[in-house]
Protein backbone atom coordinates (compact mmCIF):
# COMPACT_ATOMS: atom_id res chain seq x y z
CA UNK A 1 0.00 0.00 0.00
CA UNK A 2 2.87 2.39 0.78
CA UNK A 3 4.40 1.79 -2.68
CA UNK A 4 1.02 2.54 -4.30
CA UNK A 5 0.51 5.74 -2.28
CA UNK A 6 3.99 7.02 -3.17
CA UNK A 7 3.37 6.24 -6.83
CA UNK A 8 -0.03 7.98 -6.87
CA UNK A 9 1.32 11.05 -5.07
CA UNK A 10 4.24 11.27 -7.49
CA UNK A 11 1.98 10.86 -10.53
CA UNK A 12 -0.41 13.57 -9.30
CA UNK A 13 2.46 16.03 -8.84
CA UNK A 14 3.89 15.18 -12.28
CA UNK A 15 0.54 15.83 -13.97
CA UNK A 16 -0.59 18.78 -11.83
CA UNK A 17 2.79 20.55 -11.64
CA UNK A 18 1.71 22.93 -8.84
CA UNK A 19 3.31 26.38 -9.11
CA UNK A 20 5.33 25.20 -12.08
CA UNK A 21 7.02 22.39 -10.16
CA UNK A 22 9.25 20.51 -12.60
CA UNK A 23 8.29 16.93 -13.43
CA UNK A 24 11.89 16.00 -12.68
CA UNK A 25 11.75 17.28 -9.12
CA UNK A 26 8.35 15.63 -8.55
CA UNK A 27 9.61 12.26 -9.76
CA UNK A 28 12.88 12.50 -7.86
CA UNK A 29 11.00 13.52 -4.72
CA UNK A 30 8.87 10.38 -5.03
CA UNK A 31 12.01 8.30 -5.49
CA UNK A 32 13.63 9.87 -2.42
CA UNK A 33 10.51 9.10 -0.36
CA UNK A 34 10.47 5.52 -1.65
CA UNK A 35 14.14 5.17 -0.69
CA UNK A 36 13.61 6.69 2.76
CA UNK A 37 10.68 4.37 3.52
CA UNK A 38 12.40 1.22 2.26
CA UNK A 39 10.11 0.73 -0.74
CA UNK A 40 13.28 0.73 -2.86
CA UNK A 41 16.92 0.23 -1.87
CA UNK A 42 20.18 1.83 -2.95
CA UNK A 43 20.97 -1.25 -5.02
CA UNK A 44 17.88 -0.59 -7.15
CA UNK A 45 19.29 2.71 -8.45
CA UNK A 46 21.98 1.25 -10.77
CA UNK A 47 19.46 -1.34 -12.00
CA UNK A 48 16.97 1.34 -13.01
CA UNK A 49 19.67 3.61 -14.42
CA UNK A 50 20.79 0.74 -16.66
CA UNK A 51 17.21 0.50 -17.97
CA UNK A 52 16.68 4.18 -18.76
CA UNK A 53 20.01 5.90 -19.54
CA UNK A 54 20.20 5.04 -23.25
CA UNK A 55 16.57 6.00 -23.87
CA UNK A 56 16.70 9.33 -22.07
CA UNK A 57 19.93 10.56 -23.69
CA UNK A 58 18.66 9.45 -27.10
CA UNK A 59 15.47 11.39 -26.49
CA UNK A 60 17.31 14.56 -25.44
CA UNK A 61 19.61 14.34 -28.49
CA UNK A 62 16.66 13.82 -30.84
CA UNK A 63 14.88 16.88 -29.47
CA UNK A 64 18.08 18.94 -29.88
CA UNK A 65 18.26 17.80 -33.51
CA UNK A 66 14.58 18.67 -33.96
CA UNK A 67 15.01 22.12 -32.39
CA UNK A 68 18.01 22.92 -34.60
CA UNK A 69 16.15 21.90 -37.74
CA UNK A 70 13.09 23.83 -36.59
CA UNK A 71 15.21 26.97 -36.10
CA UNK A 72 16.66 26.40 -39.59
CA UNK A 73 13.12 26.32 -41.02
CA UNK A 74 13.15 22.63 -42.01
CA UNK A 75 9.69 21.71 -40.69
CA UNK A 76 8.04 24.93 -41.87
CA UNK A 77 9.53 24.31 -45.33
CA UNK A 78 8.13 20.76 -45.37
CA UNK A 79 4.68 21.88 -44.20
CA UNK A 80 4.49 24.61 -46.87
CA UNK A 81 5.35 22.05 -49.54
CA UNK A 82 2.61 19.76 -48.25
CA UNK A 83 0.10 22.65 -48.27
CA UNK A 84 0.93 23.27 -51.93
CA UNK A 85 0.78 19.55 -52.78
CA UNK A 86 -2.81 19.65 -51.54
CA UNK A 87 -3.62 21.60 -54.70
CA UNK A 88 -6.27 23.69 -52.98
CA UNK A 89 -8.34 20.65 -51.98
CA UNK A 90 -8.92 20.22 -48.25
CA UNK A 91 -9.65 16.51 -48.52
CA UNK A 92 -6.25 15.96 -50.11
CA UNK A 93 -4.42 18.20 -47.65
CA UNK A 94 -5.80 16.32 -44.62
CA UNK A 95 -4.19 12.93 -45.37
CA UNK A 96 -1.00 14.66 -46.50
CA UNK A 97 -0.70 16.41 -43.11
CA UNK A 98 -1.34 13.08 -41.34
CA UNK A 99 1.38 11.37 -43.41
CA UNK A 100 3.79 14.26 -42.73
CA UNK A 101 3.11 13.89 -38.99
CA UNK A 102 3.76 10.15 -39.19
CA UNK A 103 7.06 10.70 -41.01
CA UNK A 104 8.24 13.27 -38.46
CA UNK A 105 7.19 11.01 -35.57
CA UNK A 106 9.17 8.11 -37.06
CA UNK A 107 12.45 10.03 -37.28
CA UNK A 108 12.15 12.77 -34.64
CA UNK A 109 10.01 10.92 -32.04
CA UNK A 110 6.40 11.56 -31.11
CA UNK A 111 7.24 14.59 -28.98
CA UNK A 112 9.00 16.28 -31.88
CA UNK A 113 6.03 15.68 -34.18
CA UNK A 114 3.46 16.94 -31.69
CA UNK A 115 5.36 19.94 -30.37
CA UNK A 116 7.06 21.23 -33.52
CA UNK A 117 4.58 20.41 -36.28
CA UNK A 118 1.40 21.52 -34.50
CA UNK A 119 2.26 25.25 -34.26
CA UNK A 120 3.45 25.27 -37.88
CA UNK A 121 0.27 23.59 -39.13
CA UNK A 122 -1.83 26.04 -37.12
CA UNK A 123 0.02 29.00 -38.64
CA UNK A 124 -0.54 27.66 -42.16
CA UNK A 125 -4.23 26.98 -41.49
CA UNK A 126 -4.58 30.56 -40.28
CA UNK A 127 -3.15 31.79 -43.57
CA UNK A 128 -5.55 29.52 -45.45
CA UNK A 129 -8.47 30.94 -43.43
CA UNK A 130 -9.88 27.57 -42.43
CA UNK A 131 -13.01 27.46 -40.27
CA UNK A 132 -12.60 26.73 -36.53
CA UNK A 133 -14.11 23.25 -37.06
CA UNK A 134 -11.67 22.45 -39.88
CA UNK A 135 -8.73 23.83 -37.88
CA UNK A 136 -9.76 21.67 -34.93
CA UNK A 137 -9.79 18.57 -37.17
CA UNK A 138 -6.26 19.23 -38.45
CA UNK A 139 -4.92 20.01 -34.98
CA UNK A 140 -6.41 16.82 -33.52
CA UNK A 141 -5.06 14.79 -36.43
CA UNK A 142 -1.56 16.22 -35.92
CA UNK A 143 -1.60 15.45 -32.21
CA UNK A 144 -3.02 11.94 -32.52
CA UNK A 145 -0.87 10.72 -35.40
CA UNK A 146 2.26 11.71 -33.45
CA UNK A 147 1.58 8.89 -30.97
CA UNK A 148 -0.35 6.33 -33.03
CA UNK A 149 2.43 6.13 -35.62
CA UNK A 150 5.40 6.32 -33.23
CA UNK A 151 6.05 2.59 -33.62
CA UNK A 152 8.38 1.99 -36.60
CA UNK A 153 11.85 2.65 -35.15
CA UNK A 154 13.35 2.36 -31.69
CA UNK A 155 13.93 6.13 -31.72
CA UNK A 156 10.31 6.96 -32.59
CA UNK A 157 9.21 6.92 -28.97
CA UNK A 158 10.98 6.90 -25.62
CA UNK A 159 8.85 3.88 -24.71
CA UNK A 160 10.26 1.94 -27.67
CA UNK A 161 13.86 2.43 -26.58
CA UNK A 162 13.19 1.47 -22.96
CA UNK A 163 11.44 -1.76 -23.92
CA UNK A 164 13.82 -2.71 -26.74
CA UNK A 165 16.84 -2.25 -24.48
CA UNK A 166 15.17 -4.12 -21.62
CA UNK A 167 14.62 -7.18 -23.84
CA UNK A 168 17.87 -6.78 -25.85
CA UNK A 169 16.08 -6.17 -29.17
CA UNK A 170 18.46 -4.81 -31.82
CA UNK A 171 17.58 -1.76 -33.92
CA UNK A 172 17.28 -3.79 -37.14
CA UNK A 173 15.16 -6.55 -35.58
CA UNK A 174 12.85 -3.97 -34.05
CA UNK A 175 12.45 -2.18 -37.40
CA UNK A 176 11.79 -5.45 -39.25
CA UNK A 177 8.88 -6.22 -36.93
CA UNK A 178 7.43 -2.77 -36.39
CA UNK A 179 7.69 -0.91 -39.71
CA UNK A 180 4.96 -3.04 -41.37
CA UNK A 181 2.86 -2.85 -38.19
CA UNK A 182 3.27 0.93 -38.13
CA UNK A 183 2.04 1.19 -41.73
CA UNK A 184 -1.13 -0.59 -40.65
CA UNK A 185 -1.43 1.80 -37.69
CA UNK A 186 -1.04 4.77 -40.07
CA UNK A 187 -3.71 3.46 -42.45
CA UNK A 188 -6.10 2.77 -39.55
CA UNK A 189 -5.43 6.19 -38.01
CA UNK A 190 -6.05 7.95 -41.30
CA UNK A 191 -9.26 6.00 -41.90
CA UNK A 192 -10.67 6.68 -38.43
CA UNK A 193 -9.71 10.37 -38.54
CA UNK A 194 -11.30 10.65 -41.99
CA UNK A 195 -14.56 9.11 -40.79
CA UNK A 196 -14.59 11.39 -37.73
CA UNK A 197 -13.82 14.69 -39.50
CA UNK A 198 -14.64 14.32 -43.20
CA UNK A 199 -17.74 16.52 -42.93
CA UNK A 200 -15.83 19.56 -41.62
CA UNK A 201 -12.95 19.42 -44.08
CA UNK A 202 -13.05 22.26 -46.64
CA UNK A 203 -13.71 21.33 -50.25
CA UNK A 204 -11.31 24.00 -51.49
CA UNK A 205 -8.77 26.44 -50.10
CA UNK A 206 -6.75 29.21 -51.67
CA UNK A 207 -2.99 28.95 -51.92
CA UNK A 208 -2.33 32.49 -53.15
CA UNK A 209 -1.45 33.75 -49.66
CA UNK A 210 0.96 30.89 -48.95
CA UNK A 211 4.62 31.96 -49.04
CA UNK A 212 7.09 30.04 -51.13
CA UNK A 213 8.63 27.15 -49.15
CA UNK A 214 12.13 28.56 -49.76
CA UNK A 215 11.22 31.64 -47.70
CA UNK A 216 10.90 29.43 -44.59
CA UNK A 217 14.60 28.53 -44.67
CA UNK A 218 16.51 30.55 -42.08
CA UNK A 219 19.89 28.81 -42.13
CA UNK A 220 20.78 27.48 -45.56
CA UNK A 221 23.92 25.64 -44.40
CA UNK A 222 22.06 23.62 -41.74
CA UNK A 223 19.11 23.09 -44.09
CA UNK A 224 21.31 21.67 -46.85
CA UNK A 225 23.20 19.51 -44.37
CA UNK A 226 20.02 18.16 -42.75
CA UNK A 227 19.22 15.66 -45.50
CA UNK A 228 22.60 13.87 -45.66
CA UNK A 229 22.95 14.01 -41.87
CA UNK A 230 19.52 12.40 -41.32
CA UNK A 231 20.16 9.75 -43.97
CA UNK A 232 23.56 8.89 -42.50
CA UNK A 233 22.02 8.83 -39.02
CA UNK A 234 19.42 6.25 -40.05
CA UNK A 235 22.05 4.15 -41.81
CA UNK A 236 24.28 4.35 -38.74
CA UNK A 237 21.48 2.99 -36.52
CA UNK A 238 21.24 -0.17 -38.63
CA UNK A 239 24.99 -0.60 -39.10
CA UNK A 240 25.95 -0.07 -35.45
CA UNK A 241 23.22 -2.48 -34.31
CA UNK A 242 25.52 -5.31 -35.43
CA UNK A 243 28.00 -4.32 -32.70
CA UNK A 244 25.32 -3.52 -30.10
CA UNK A 245 26.35 0.14 -29.93
CA UNK A 246 23.73 2.08 -27.93
CA UNK A 247 21.42 4.24 -30.06
CA UNK A 248 22.23 7.21 -27.82
CA UNK A 249 25.85 7.17 -29.05
CA UNK A 250 24.69 7.49 -32.67
CA UNK A 251 22.04 10.11 -31.87
CA UNK A 252 24.34 12.26 -29.75
CA UNK A 253 26.92 12.16 -32.55
CA UNK A 254 24.30 13.41 -35.01
CA UNK A 255 23.26 16.16 -32.60
CA UNK A 256 26.87 17.29 -32.14
CA UNK A 257 27.39 17.48 -35.92
CA UNK A 258 24.32 19.70 -36.33
CA UNK A 259 25.31 21.81 -33.31
CA UNK A 260 28.75 22.34 -34.87
CA UNK A 261 27.18 23.39 -38.16
CA UNK A 262 24.53 25.61 -36.58
CA UNK A 263 27.04 27.27 -34.25
CA UNK A 264 29.64 27.54 -37.01
CA UNK A 265 32.20 26.08 -34.61
CA UNK A 266 34.57 25.55 -37.54
CA UNK A 267 34.48 29.34 -38.07
CA UNK A 268 34.83 30.31 -34.46
CA UNK A 269 31.11 31.04 -34.26
CA UNK A 270 31.15 33.67 -37.04
CA UNK A 271 28.05 33.71 -39.22
CA UNK A 272 25.94 31.60 -36.84
CA UNK A 273 22.21 32.21 -37.37
CA UNK A 274 20.71 29.72 -34.94
CA UNK A 275 20.76 30.59 -31.20
CA UNK A 276 22.58 27.54 -29.84
CA UNK A 277 22.16 28.62 -26.22
CA UNK A 278 18.38 28.82 -26.71
CA UNK A 279 18.31 25.39 -28.32
CA UNK A 280 20.26 23.83 -25.43
CA UNK A 281 18.10 25.59 -22.85
CA UNK A 282 14.91 24.29 -24.49
CA UNK A 283 16.21 20.72 -24.64
CA UNK A 284 14.31 18.43 -22.23
CA UNK A 285 17.14 17.83 -19.75
CA UNK A 286 14.58 17.34 -17.00
CA UNK A 287 13.48 14.11 -18.71
CA UNK A 288 16.71 12.47 -17.50
CA UNK A 289 15.86 13.25 -13.87
CA UNK A 290 12.18 12.44 -14.44
CA UNK A 291 12.92 9.04 -15.99
CA UNK A 292 15.24 7.96 -13.20
CA UNK A 293 12.93 9.19 -10.46
CA UNK A 294 9.70 7.85 -11.97
CA UNK A 295 11.15 4.47 -12.79
CA UNK A 296 12.55 4.12 -9.28
CA UNK A 297 9.04 4.75 -7.95
CA UNK A 298 7.64 2.15 -10.36
CA UNK A 299 10.37 -0.27 -9.32
CA UNK A 300 8.96 0.12 -5.83
CA UNK A 301 5.69 -1.34 -7.13
CA UNK A 302 7.68 -4.28 -8.42
CA UNK A 303 9.45 -4.74 -5.07
CA UNK A 304 6.06 -4.73 -3.36
CA UNK A 305 4.95 -7.58 -5.63
CA UNK A 306 2.24 -5.57 -7.38
CA UNK A 307 3.51 -6.36 -10.89
CA UNK A 308 2.78 -9.99 -10.06
CA UNK A 309 -0.92 -9.33 -10.65
CA UNK A 310 -0.13 -8.20 -14.18
CA UNK A 311 2.00 -11.31 -14.67
CA UNK A 312 -0.96 -13.51 -13.71
CA UNK A 313 -3.13 -11.77 -16.30
CA UNK A 314 -0.46 -12.30 -18.95
CA UNK A 315 -0.27 -16.01 -18.17
CA UNK A 316 -4.02 -16.25 -18.76
CA UNK A 317 -3.77 -14.34 -22.07
CA UNK A 318 -0.85 -16.49 -23.22
CA UNK A 319 -2.73 -19.71 -22.53
CA UNK A 320 -5.35 -18.70 -25.09
CA UNK A 321 -3.11 -18.26 -28.11
CA UNK A 322 -1.26 -15.57 -30.03
CA UNK A 323 -4.19 -13.30 -30.82
CA UNK A 324 -5.35 -13.37 -27.20
CA UNK A 325 -1.79 -12.63 -26.07
CA UNK A 326 -1.47 -9.67 -28.44
CA UNK A 327 -4.89 -8.18 -27.69
CA UNK A 328 -4.74 -8.86 -23.96
CA UNK A 329 -1.26 -7.42 -23.45
CA UNK A 330 -1.88 -4.49 -25.81
CA UNK A 331 -5.16 -3.34 -24.31
CA UNK A 332 -3.91 -3.91 -20.75
CA UNK A 333 -0.84 -1.75 -21.50
CA UNK A 334 -3.13 0.86 -23.09
CA UNK A 335 -5.35 1.01 -20.02
CA UNK A 336 -2.35 1.26 -17.70
CA UNK A 337 -0.89 4.03 -19.88
CA UNK A 338 -4.10 6.02 -19.93
CA UNK A 339 -4.40 5.76 -16.15
CA UNK A 340 -0.79 6.10 -14.99
CA UNK A 341 1.07 7.58 -18.02
CA UNK A 342 2.88 5.42 -20.56
CA UNK A 343 6.37 5.94 -19.11
CA UNK A 344 5.71 3.98 -15.91
CA UNK A 345 3.24 1.70 -17.70
CA UNK A 346 5.81 0.32 -20.14
CA UNK A 347 8.12 -0.68 -17.28
CA UNK A 348 5.24 -2.31 -15.40
CA UNK A 349 4.45 -4.31 -18.52
CA UNK A 350 8.09 -5.18 -19.18
CA UNK A 351 8.66 -6.37 -15.61
CA UNK A 352 5.50 -8.50 -15.76
CA UNK A 353 6.49 -10.05 -19.10
CA UNK A 354 10.00 -10.72 -17.83
CA UNK A 355 8.71 -12.61 -14.80
CA UNK A 356 6.11 -14.59 -16.74
CA UNK A 357 7.53 -18.04 -17.51
CA UNK A 358 7.95 -18.70 -21.22
CA UNK A 359 4.97 -20.46 -22.74
CA UNK A 360 5.24 -23.62 -24.82
CA UNK A 361 5.11 -21.35 -27.86
CA UNK A 362 8.04 -18.93 -27.46
CA UNK A 363 6.36 -16.64 -29.98
CA UNK A 364 3.83 -15.73 -27.28
CA UNK A 365 6.54 -14.06 -25.22
CA UNK A 366 7.80 -12.01 -28.17
CA UNK A 367 4.27 -11.01 -29.17
CA UNK A 368 3.68 -9.69 -25.65
CA UNK A 369 6.89 -7.65 -25.74
CA UNK A 370 5.82 -5.84 -28.90
CA UNK A 371 2.16 -5.64 -27.85
CA UNK A 372 3.27 -3.88 -24.66
CA UNK A 373 5.05 -1.28 -26.80
CA UNK A 374 2.02 -0.82 -29.06
CA UNK A 375 -0.31 -0.46 -26.10
CA UNK A 376 1.97 2.11 -24.47
CA UNK A 377 2.40 4.06 -27.73
CA UNK A 378 -1.28 4.14 -28.72
CA UNK A 379 -2.96 3.73 -25.32
CA UNK A 380 -2.05 7.23 -24.06
CA UNK A 381 -4.58 8.67 -26.53
CA UNK A 382 -7.44 7.50 -24.30
CA UNK A 383 -6.78 10.31 -21.80
CA UNK A 384 -4.78 13.58 -21.71
CA UNK A 385 -2.53 12.24 -18.95
CA UNK A 386 -1.48 9.20 -20.98
CA UNK A 387 1.80 10.70 -22.18
CA UNK A 388 4.00 13.70 -21.51
CA UNK A 389 3.84 14.51 -25.23
CA UNK A 390 0.08 14.97 -24.98
CA UNK A 391 0.32 17.17 -21.89
CA UNK A 392 2.94 19.33 -23.59
CA UNK A 393 0.88 19.38 -26.81
CA UNK A 394 -2.16 20.67 -24.92
CA UNK A 395 0.07 23.30 -23.27
CA UNK A 396 1.34 24.47 -26.68
CA UNK A 397 -2.23 24.70 -27.99
CA UNK A 398 -3.25 26.71 -24.93
CA UNK A 399 -0.48 29.23 -25.61
CA UNK A 400 -1.80 29.51 -29.18
CA UNK A 401 -5.31 30.27 -27.93
CA UNK A 402 -6.77 26.82 -28.69
CA UNK A 403 -8.39 25.14 -25.70
CA UNK A 404 -9.24 21.44 -25.78
CA UNK A 405 -11.03 20.32 -22.64
CA UNK A 406 -10.45 16.92 -21.08
CA UNK A 407 -14.02 15.99 -22.01
CA UNK A 408 -13.47 16.87 -25.67
CA UNK A 409 -10.17 15.04 -25.74
CA UNK A 410 -11.50 11.87 -24.14
CA UNK A 411 -14.55 11.73 -26.41
CA UNK A 412 -12.27 11.87 -29.43
CA UNK A 413 -9.73 9.52 -27.84
CA UNK A 414 -12.35 6.89 -27.06
CA UNK A 415 -13.68 7.16 -30.61
CA UNK A 416 -10.33 6.97 -32.41
CA UNK A 417 -8.01 4.87 -30.26
CA UNK A 418 -9.80 1.49 -29.75
CA UNK A 419 -10.23 0.61 -33.46
CA UNK A 420 -6.69 1.73 -34.34
CA UNK A 421 -5.26 -0.24 -31.40
CA UNK A 422 -7.30 -3.33 -32.30
CA UNK A 423 -6.24 -3.37 -35.95
CA UNK A 424 -2.59 -2.69 -35.08
CA UNK A 425 -2.43 -5.53 -32.54
CA UNK A 426 -4.05 -7.94 -34.99
CA UNK A 427 -1.46 -6.92 -37.58
CA UNK A 428 1.28 -7.69 -35.04
CA UNK A 429 -0.17 -11.14 -34.28
CA UNK A 430 -0.26 -11.92 -38.01
CA UNK A 431 3.11 -10.42 -39.03
CA UNK A 432 5.46 -11.35 -36.17
CA UNK A 433 5.54 -15.11 -36.93
CA UNK A 434 6.53 -14.20 -40.50
CA UNK A 435 9.19 -11.59 -39.62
Amino acid sequence: MLAVLIFLATLILVIWQPKGLSIGWSAMGGAALALATGVITWSDIPVVWHIIWDATFTFVALIIISLILDEAGFFHWAALHVARWGGGRGRILFPLIVILGAAIAAVFANDGAALLLTPIVMAILLQLEFTPAATFAFVIATGFVADTTSLPLMISNLVNIVSANYFNISFDRYALVMIPVDLVALAATLLVLWIAFRRVLPQHYGTAHLPEPATAIKDHLVFRASFPVLILLLIAYFVTAQWQIPVSVVTVTGALILLALAGRWFQGGRGAQIPIRKVLQEAPWKIVVFSLGMYLVVYGLRNAGLTGYVTQALLWFGAHGRIAAALGMGFLAALLSSAMNNMPAVLVGALAIHHAPAAADPMIHEIMVYANIIGCDLGPKFTPIGSLATLLWLHVLGRKGVTITWGQYMRIGLLITPPVLLVTLLALAWWLPLA
